[in-house]
C-alpha cells in the first residue's frame, strides 16, 4: 500500500464510522457532549418586555414628568395593570413592564416625593433600559444546531428555552489493547529488556476529557492465537485501539491477528512523521485503529485520528483539531517526503520546537502543548516565520 496523505486517511476513517444511537439525557448530564439534532426554543426569552434596571416604568413621551406612581412590578410577578398618561410604576430588574410603558427611568435619575415623581437627567428615549420580549430568542427558533459542543453557556440557553433534556449520541466504548512481549504493567519491576506499558494509560488520559467508556484489555503478548482472541473479545466495543505490532517485523502480528479475527483492513501507512505505520479498518461493527507502539507516535496519531474519530461518531460538527498559525522562535530545517508533526510549546518569543524530535523521546513530548505541522517538501523556516500549529491543550 502507498502512503496516504493525512487528510485522505482521516476522511476514509470517518467514512467507515456509523453514527451512534441518539439518546435524551438530562441537561445536567449533557455538558461535554454534542447535539444530535437541532434544538428549538419552546418559549420566548424574555417572555415579556422586562426592565433592565431598578427604577420606574413610564411613557417616554411624558418626560420629564411629573408622573404619579400607581403601582409596583417585581420579578416573578404577573404583568401589572396598564398605565396611562402621567402615570408610573415602581419597577425592579427583571420585572415586566406594564402595558403602556415603553421606558425605564432609573432610580438614580428620579426624584420622588410620596407618589409624585420627576426626572432629573437627560431626555428618556423609548426603549431605554428595556429588554424587549423575545429579544434573546423566540418560541420555535433554532437555538442550538446539531453538532454543537455543549458547554455551560449552551446548557444554560437550553434550560432558558424550556428544555430539561437534550438529544445526544450515546457514549462510545473504546477498547485499548497493548501488544508486546516486552511490556510490563505500570509500576511493576522492569527487568533488563522490558518496558513499562505506558500507551494505554496515556490514551486513557487523552480520552478522559471526552464522553466515552474506556475498556483496558491489558497487555497482549506477541502470539497470533492470543492476539486473535483479544480482537474477538474487544469487538464488543465501538472502537478497538491497539498500540504496537503495526509494522512489518516478524513479531508485528496486529494485522494478521486482526484479519484472522474477521477484520477488514481499509488502509495502512500514512504520509506523516511520526506515525507512518498507522492502520485502520472494521471488525464487525467495531472500528479499528492500529497505532504505532512508541508513545510519541501513538500520541501524535491519537491526536490526529483517535480523538477526531471519537468526536465524529459522537456527533461533532467539527471533529478535527482546529489549526492556527504562530511565529517560530527558532529556525526549522526543510521537510522530506512526509508531513512532519513536530512537538512544540508556545513561549513569549514564539513557537519553540522541543529539543528532540525522536519518535521515542517522551521526556521532550511531555513539554509540548502543540504540534507544528510542516507539510512534506516544506523549505527551511526562519525565526519569525509563521507556521501552522495544532493545540494539545
Amino acid at each position: 500500500m502507498s502512503l496516504l496523505p493525512v487528510a485522505e486517511a482521516q476522511a476514509r476513517l470517518f467514512a467507515l464510522a456509523s453514527p451512534l444511537a441518539v439518546e435524551q439525557v438530562p441537561v445536567v448530564q449533557a455538558a461535554g457532549r454534542w447535539l444530535a439534532h437541532d434544538v428549538l426554543a419552546l418559549r420566548d426569552q424574555p417572555w415579556a418586555d422586562l426592565s433592565a434596571m431598578d427604577g420606574y416604568a413610564v411613557r417616554a413621551a411624558d418626560w420629564p414628568g411629573p408622573w404619579r406612581v400607581v403601582g409596583e412590578s417585581a420579578a416573578g410577578a404577573t404583568q401589572p395593570q396598564a398605565i396611562g398618561a402621567g402615570e408610573a410604576v415602581r419597577i425592579f430588574t427583571g420585572a415586566p413592564l406594564p402595558p403602556g410603558a415603553d421606558a425605564v427611568l432609573i432610580q438614580e435619575n428620579a426624584t420622588r416625593d410620596g407618589d409624585h415623581l420627576t426626572a432629573s437627567h437627560d431626555p428618556l428615549p423609548s426603549g431605554h433600559h428595556v429588554r424587549p420580549a423575545a429579544s434573546d430568542f423566540a418560541d420555535g427558533a433554532i437555538l442550538l444546531e446539531a453538532g454543537l459542543h455543549l458547554g455551560p453557556a449552551q446548557v444554560a440557553a437550553a434550560v432558558l428555552a424550556g428544555h430539561g433534556a437534550l438529544p445526544v449520541r450515546r457514549r462510545p466504548r473504546v477498547a485499548l489493547l497493548s501488544t508486546g512481549n516486552e511490556l510490563v504493567p505500570p509500576g511493576a519491576p522492569v527487568p533488563p529488556g522490558f518496558l513499562p506499558s505506558s500507551n494505554a494509560p496515556m490514551l486513557a488520559a487523552m480520552l478522559a476529557a471526552l464522553p466515552c467508556e474506556v475498556i483496558d484489555m491489558g497487555i497482549v503478548p506477541d502470539d497470533l492465537t492470543q492476539m486473535t482472541a483479544a480482537f474477538a473479545s474487544a469487538a464488543q466495543a465501538d472502537i478497538i485501539v491497539t498500540t504496537g505490532g503495526a509494522s512489518v517485523g516478524d513479531h508485528d502480528l496486529v494485522r494478521p491477528a486482526f484479519e484472522q479475527a474477521g477484520g477488514a483492513l481499509d488502509f495502512w501507512k500514512i504520509r506523516m512523521r511520526p506515525g507512518k505505520p498507522l492502520m485502520a479498518g472494521k471488525l464487525g461493527d467495531a472500528l479499528f485503529l492500529g497505532l504505532p507502539g512508541n508513545p510519541v507516535s501513538a500520541f501524535v496519531t491519537a491526536t490526529l485520528f483517535l480523538l477526531p474519530l471519537l468526536r465524529h461518531i459522537s456527533g461533532a460538527a467539527r471533529p478535527l483539531p482546529r489549526s492556527s498559525d504562530a511565529p517560530l522562535a527558532s529556525p526549522l530545517p526543510a521537510t522530506g517526503e512526509r508531513d512532519d508533526y513536530l512537538r512544540a510549546f508556545r513561549a513569549e518569543g514564539g513557537i519553540v520546537s522541543v529539543t528532540s524530535q525522536d519518535s521515542a523521546a517522551t521526556a521532550a513530548m511531555a513539554r509540548a502543548d502543540c504540534l507544528i505541522l510542516r507539510p512534506a517538501g516544506s523549505p527551511p523556516a526562519s525565526a519569525g516565520d509563521r507556521v501552522t500549529i495544532l493545540p494539545l491543550d
